[in-house]
């Protein structure tokens, strides 16, 4: 019996009356092995590497982002910064500023690229509710912390921040530096 090749199975499209509309379909074999090239996909667009320097994050939320074609794609090229970036709640909506996304070179000409336009995110009503309580009651800071791709969609991380002191940055230091020396120590034992 000869092997089937899945790749060119092909199957009635549902809803077309016309008796030449197929649609081929692509089922991986049944041995159970994904084949996924490891190490060249990652999900993470960008972190902000800089907020944990300069805040102690206490809690994390994760928002959709409401984006251009344009920053999609820009997006994918990895040409966007998060370093300076910050997040309001202002009338029940949250906004991220000054959120960087650099436009590609091919980008459409009937648009007009904004790189720095202040864009909604997406969050339910009860996180709204409860980050909007965390800044007006209690002072803190929400930051952005990290970009990654889930499912396809862009999500923000972000981390509801108290400001740090500078003793509190060089206790941090000093503590990282430690853990350093103790990993370098247990090494060569």
């Amino acid at each position: 019996m000869p092997k089937a090749n899945y790749a060119q199975l092909t199957l009635p499209m549902q809803g077309f009356h016309f008796a030449s509309a197929r649609k081929t379909v692509e089922s991986p074999p049944m041995s159970g092995k994904s084949k996924k090239k490891k190490g060249t996909d990652s999900n993470t667009i960008v972190l902000n590497r800089k907020a944990r320097h300069e805040f102690t994050i206490e809690e994390k939320f994760e928002a959709g982002m409401l984006l251009e074609g344009w920053e999609v794609k820009a997006l994918r090229a990895g040409r966007v910064n998060i370093a300076e970036s910050y997040v309001t709640v202002k009338n029940g909506e949250a906004f991220i500023f000054n959120c960087t996304i650099n436009p590609l070179q091919t980008a459409s000409t009937h648009i007009d690229p904004e790189p720095k336009r202040i864009r909604k995110l997406l969050l339910n009503r009860n996180e709204l509710d409860k980050l909007t309580g965390l800044i007006e009651r209690k002072g803190y800071t929400l930051v952005a912390t990290a970009m990654y791709w889930k499912k396809g969609r862009a999500k923000l991380e972000i981390g509801v921040a108290k400001g740090k002191k500078l003793h509190d940055k060089r206790a941090d230091e000093k503590d990282r530096d430690w853990k350093r020396d103790q990993a370098r120590i247990m090494k060569n034992r």
